[in-house]
């Protein structure tokens, strides 16, 4: 049973985790990811919530208090954003390396400089190879889905690796719209109670968080990468697919995009094919598992695709619109691939540009 409530993105992540009763959060509050903690302590405070939260000096704290607490065998969650992602970076690649089932969301915004507190997909995007699943929310109503779901994505212990949740920055994170909030009952039957991969246990020792050297790394980094196989498995299998296909049925073109500029896209090409333009929609919904068997068997036959993404390599072609080259490399007929960047510092991206994309698209342009 569900009832219906009207809150912005970061309200329902935060009732997804509030369903989710992690026994310990460690945050630090960042620009636009700040009223998910303050709704978090909002429901510690009132008693609707029982958890372990902790308020830490720095998001670098934050990620290490998490892994102490997920090595000790309890489900962890914290926030981020921007700049905050980044300083844990660090913490990033020993949180993934240690297999600990960690989920964050990260409110995707802008890196600096220029500074800036609004929302593109520059700082997830950078943290591609840390070893975090990485899954990105169209609406506020995937956001408080795709939360309850990576607990169970990341618990699973054929997977063992922490989730990144991306969410747009103010787009999605502080824009209201009506979301269905399951029950407790019907969440604990996605969510069953935690069962740690390992746990740190004086009765029965084991060593966590150790060095490798030359011998053995290679094998660690392989089992990450069998975790990272079992995740697009179980993703596909329970909890929507990788990417979401839109208008794809006899088009000869594709935009492929990621996070909330889904939406626009899909009323532009609504129009578009009302009037005989043969354009579709490829959204990502995960970038870590990517993708690449679905990408091949959508876009087999297209013409041309090109990729939006709201990021920006400089020096480089953009990391989204890379790694849909080398999915579709040896092909046969592979489509051309065209890289449009958007949206940087939050700068609007209108309706007509998104046609100017799309006419691009169509004509090839380099």
């Amino acid at each position: 049973m569900a009832i219906q409530k009207f809150l912005s993105g970061n309200e329902a992540i935060a009732e997804a985790v509030k369903l989710a009763k992690p026994a310990v959060i460690a945050v630090y509050p960042i620009t636009p990811q700040t009223t998910v903690v303050e709704k978090l302590a909002d429901f510690v405070a009132n008693g609707e919530l029982k958890t372990e939260f902790i308020n830490v000096e720095s998001e670098h704290s934050a990620l290490s208090a998490l892994m102490g607490a997920s090595a000790m065998g309890v489900r962890t969650f914290t926030a981020t954003s921007s700049q905050g992602l980044l300083y844990m970076s660090e913490c990033l690649h020993y949180a993934a390396g240690g297999r600990f089932p960690i989920v964050m969301m990260n409110a995707n915004r802008a890196v600096a400089l220029p500074w800036n507190i609004f929302g593109d997909q520059r700082d997830s995007l950078s943290q591609l190879e840390s070893g975090w699943i990485q899954l990105y929310a169209e609406n506020a109503q995937e956001a408080f889905d795709l939360t309850l779901s990576s607990f169970a994505i990341a618990e699973n212990h054929a997977v063992a690796l922490p989730v990144m949740l991306n969410v747009d920055g103010f787009a999605l994170t502080h824009t209201y719209e009506p979301l269905n909030i399951i029950s407790q009952e019907d969440a604990d039957k996605i969510l069953p109670p935690f069962k740690p991969f390992f746990e740190m246990n004086l009765e029965k020792p084991l060593s966590l968080g150790f060095s490798a050297g030359p011998r053995d790394n290679t094998a660690f980094k392989q089992h990450q990468i069998n975790g990272m196989k079992a995740a697009a498995k179980l993703i596909n299998e329970k909890f929507g697919d990788l990417v979401d296909a839109y208008k794809l049925e006899n088009a000869k073109y594709a935009i492929i995009t990621l996070g909330s500029i889904s939406g626009l896209v899909r009323d532009v090409i609504d129009e578009l094919q009302s009037d005989g333009v043969k354009v579709g929609l490829l959204r990502l919904r995960s970038l870590r598992p990517f993708p690449e068997e679905e990408l091949r068997s959508a876009l087999a036959n297209f013409k041309t695709v090109g990729v939006l993404e709201k990021n920006l390599s400089v020096g480089a072609e953009n990391a989204v619109a890379k790694e849909i080259k080398s999915a579709l490399y040896g092909l046969e007929n592979a489509p051309q691939v065209l890289a449009f960047s958007g949206g940087l510092g939050g700068r609007d991206i209108s309706a007509n540009e998104i046609k100017d994309i799309i006419s691009k698209i169509i004509g090839g342009e380099k």
